[in-house]
């Protein structure tokens, strides 16, 4: 019998629960369980043994970590500012040219600038003399501990969140590819840099093969054959095996497989069940082990060890600390020096980094381990300041701009009864009689006419919601065509007109251009249909107390929760979920998704209170 599986098994069950029973949240899981590892290991009750089993799974461990942080990579940060309209280039153009794109970029390159000093400087005064690998393990971000402290502050869609992830996801793939190149050039044979390409040749061809993969599989899986998770095992080890046979690093292999399955868009529910299977059971190992086979007797009886162990700390600081003051461009002194601190934690890829320097016979143990050390003390130092010094801001309510064009009775009520606490609303208006007759009533504005040119320049274009409701069709017609030519997001329009053929082909051009329409006629035999057939779907429609609802998710907090996990959902009922104009039938394991659109009723004040949690716009 195995005991030292049995043994690492159970420590890797028990470490999470003693963090949650003790209320340790400053120590990142993954430091824990080197931490349990030490206590197991050598430097502990040395009750373990590394075998042939145990190493085969902590391999196994290592390649799922870096697959996982391939797959936590968002590819929507690295988008370009839609101005594909003239909309959408004028909200570019007055938006601050510092994106967190720009600016996470900046900071990297800064850093990377630093960390290769830094390693010329130990090399020069004698402390350590590769300056390759000393660049690479100075220059690396634990992406995944980044990740896990931005959810765990709601900071994950915000400005300020995506810039400290492009920066981790910067420090993860950089030093990743710069430990390939390095590991090729120390092993003597330059010529696996080339056929390294042939990696990044093969996961482009199965991001290919299997790019329609995610849309069809439902059609052919079952529980007993999980297509899901068979493909991202091919992928993996394909891709892992390609890299180990041209000389590159099993984990270069792993990262590009992760990145393959992100870029191929699985469903929430393989990204969980992926998770489950790393973290659940594969990645504690690899952890555990590296704990376990630390000497810490041997490596403080070494003052060479004693030594580096603060100086690598330093450079590891040192090195992120230049950072600040790109962060200074987006953020308050505050916060950028608490975004340096977090990008100080630097664990995930050391590991790996110091397995390749020992095989190539380039490190010995006490720097090893001087390394490992250092690395989790920034673990443990990194969120302790990151939360000292960040200074959470109120988020301010993003309204939803509402301009219509056209005045009258219903109109001005449908305004206001909009909330003014959710909705920004303004009304238009080229007749000068209602002008007059209804000014005081709401925001209006009088327009001298509807042709575009004067439209745009009056912002009337300006907006998220258009609402053409001119007593002419043929006006709202050819104003709704405009505005989305011009980048409007959403138009309704108001389509009034009785000759049947000319509204089908309206409606046919309206509906290309994704234009929503009404006619007051159509409504109103809607309503008395509803009244007749379903007397209480009426009464919900026409109640004040509890009618129709639509509330969208933009806080990025309430991202992948279940609707039964809201709060006050109890208080509401949901009735349908719009997702990418795409119905969807709500569940109580229903995840929701950025952009949901919420179909709901209940209580005034029940609806008001959730759309003021899923509402805030934090990214």
């Amino acid at each position: 019998m195995n005991f030292s599986l049995v043994i690492v098994t159970v420590a890797a069950f028990v470490t999470p629960m003693l963090l949650a029973r003790f209320h340790i949240t400053f120590i990142p899981t993954t430091v824990a369980e080197i931490f349990i590892g030490i206590l197991v290991g050598k430097s502990g009750f040395d009750i373990i043994e590394t075998n042939a089993e145990l190493s085969t799974i902590s391999t196994l461990g290592v390649v799922l970590l870096l697959f996982l942080s391939g797959m936590e990579i968002d590819f929507s940060l690295f988008k370009k500012r839609d101005i594909s309209t003239p909309l959408a280039a004028r909200q570019a153009k007055n938006m601050t040219k510092e994106t967190p794109l720009k600016v996470a970029s900046l900071a990297y390159g800064v850093t990377f600038v630093c960390s290769v000093l830094l390693a010329g400087l130990f090399r020069f005064l004698g402390f350590f003399s590769d300056i390759q690998l000393a660049a690479i393990l100075f220059s690396t971000v634990a992406l995944g501990i980044v990740i896990s402290v931005l959810k765990e502050n709601e900071l994950l869609g915000r400005a300020y969140g995506q810039t400290l992830l492009l920066f981790a996801v910067l420090g993860e793939v950089v030093p990743l590819l710069s430990l390939t190149i390095y590991s090729s050039l120390k092993s003597g044979d330059s010529s696996t840099l080339w056929l390294t390409s042939l990696i990044f040749l093969v996961a482009v061809l199965l991001l290919l093969r299997f790019r329609n993969f995610f849309t069809v599989f439902k059609k052919y899986t079952k529980a007993t054959t999980q297509l899901d998770i068979r493909l991202a095992f091919v992928i993996i080890i394909t891709l892992v095996v390609l890299a180990e046979t041209v000389g590159a690093e099993n984990v270069l292999g792993a990262f590009l497989a992760g990145i393959v399955i992100k870029l191929l868009e699985p469903e929430k529910e393989t990204e969980e069940k992926l998770d489950a299977i790393g973290y659940g059971f594969f990645i504690p190992f690899f952890f555990i082990l590296t704990g376990a086979k630390l000497d810490l007797f041997s490596m403080f009886s070494s003052s060479e060890t004693l030594v580096l162990i603060p100086l690598f700390l330093v450079g590891f600081l040192l090195a992120k600390l230049s950072s600040y003051f790109i962060f200074r461009r987006l953020f308050t002194p505050s916060n950028a020096l608490s975004g340096v601190f977090l990008s100080e934690t630097t664990i995930t890829l050391i590991l790996p980094a110091l397995t390749v320097a020992e095989n190539l016979h380039v490190i010995n143990e006490q720097q090893s381990g001087a390394f490992i050390l250092a690395g989790i003390l920034t673990c443990l130092l990194g969120p302790l300041l990151f939360k000292y010094f960040y200074k959470p801001h109120e988020e301010q309510l993003q309204k939803t701009v509402v301009h219509t064009i056209g005045v009258g009775l219903m109109t001005i009520s449908a305004m206001q009864e909009l909330s003014s606490e959710h909705f920004s609303k303004t009304i238009y208006t080229n007749n000068k009689s209602q002008y007059d007759t209804y000014h005081n009533k709401a925001a209006m504005f009088f327009l001298e006419n509807l042709e575009s040119e004067h439209l745009i320049t009056n912002k009337v274009f300006d907006t998220d919601i258009l609402v053409l409701a001119h007593q002419e069709a043929n006006v709202n017609y050819e104003v709704a065509l405009k505005a989305k030519k011009y980048g409007v997001p959403r138009v309704i329009v108001r389509l009034d007109i009785r000759d049947s053929k000319e509204r089908l082909k309206m409606e046919e051009n309206l509906k290309a251009q994704h234009v929503e329409f009404f006619s007051m006629f159509d409504v109103n035999v809607g309503m008395l249909r509803n009244a007749i057939e379903t007397p209480a779907v009426f009464d919900l429609l026409t109640a004040t107390e509890f009618r129709l609802n639509e509330v969208v998710v933009t806080n990025a907090k309430y991202v992948d929760m279940m609707i039964s996990q809201l709060p006050e959902v109890s208080q509401v009922i949901i009735s349908r979920i719009f997702r990418e104009h795409k119905p969807v039938i709500p569940h109580g394991t229903t995840r929701l998704e950025l952009g949901d659109h919420l179909i709901l009723s209940g209580s005034n004040e029940s609806v008001e209170y959730l759309r003021s949690l899923l509402e805030i716009n934090n990214e």
